[in-house]
């Protein structure tokens, strides 16, 4: 099946979305600062602390964002109240540190998820889809290609194919009992794995908040690119998604491969 002109372009604007830079890249442009020092200022065993508080605000933020998802449909997502909130939680996290982490992480964590459910409503999907909800998940992997990424491994397709299972086990669960087990093992699974993947992102954006000349200025500003990236790849996603409902998952994926190739 031939994809539309009108389509084929919403897919090149989404192919830009998803294969920009990285955070790190964006970071290191606004404090002028390779994220590698800030990581030499963090106190030891600060590493084991972002993995495991990565992983309890993406708990916090699918059990208490998602199962608060209405079905009404907006014509624009509200990209920029969310930023506010973000950067007002990043503010604090700036202005205290790595002791905030457990506390603001969760917040901005549960923040970003409203943003992109709200991101994916807006691109004509149905939060009440158990496939979706799950796809609102899906995008806190989606981090965007880093500088020593293998692009072969690592593109938006691969990372979706290496998803695969956990997210079709998870769709399956919701489908059939909803988000109200925590500890449901397609849940746990699925989360594990979009949250080691999502502390890269972590790992950065609480590196940059630590660098002392910042404060807490310069955690909102950290914070408001933080979700800014996010809304981004969500947006490239559910674009992806919207089309392939149109046209079938392989036609698009083949599209997007040729766009991505003749750049």
């Amino acid at each position: 099946m031939e994809i539309a002109q009108t389509d084929l372009d919403d897919l090149k604007n989404a192919k830009d979305l998803l294969e920009n830079p990285g955070l790190a890249v964006k970071i290191t442009n606004v404090v002028g600062t390779p994220i590698e020092k800030a990581f030499d200022l963090l106190p030891e065993g600060w590493a084991e602390a972002v993995s495991k508080g990565t992983k309890k605000a993406l708990e916090t933020a699918v059990y208490s964002a998602l199962l608060t998802l209405k079905k009404d449909k907006k014509t624009q997502s509200a990209n920029r109240l969310h930023k506010i909130m973000a950067a007002g939680l990043g503010a604090a996290g700036g202005f205290w540190g790595l002791p905030a982490l457990s506390v603001e992480l969760p917040a901005s964590t549960t923040v970003m998820l409203r943003s992109i459910a709200d991101i994916a409503r807006s691109e004509n999907h149905d939060l009440s889809d158990p496939l979706i909800k799950v796809a609102c998940i899906e995008v806190f992997a989606l981090g965007g290609p880093q500088a020593s990424d293998d692009g072969a491994e690592t593109g938006y397709f691969a990372v979706r194919a290496a998803l695969a299972k956990a997210v079709n086990d998870a769709v399956h669960h919701i489908a059939a009992r909803g988000l109200t087990e925590t500890s449901a093992p397609a849940m746990v699974r699925m989360i594990s794995q979009v949250s080691s993947r999502f502390g890269l992102q972590v790992t950065e954006k609480v590196a940059a908040q630590s660098l002392p000349f910042l404060g807490a200025a310069g955690g909102a500003a950290i914070n408001t690119l933080f979700i800014d990236h996010f809304q981004n790849m969500a947006r490239g996603h559910f674009i992806v998604l919207r089309l392939e409902k149109i046209y079938g998952k392989e036609v698009v994926e083949e599209a997007y491969l040729s766009v991505k190739e003749a750049q």
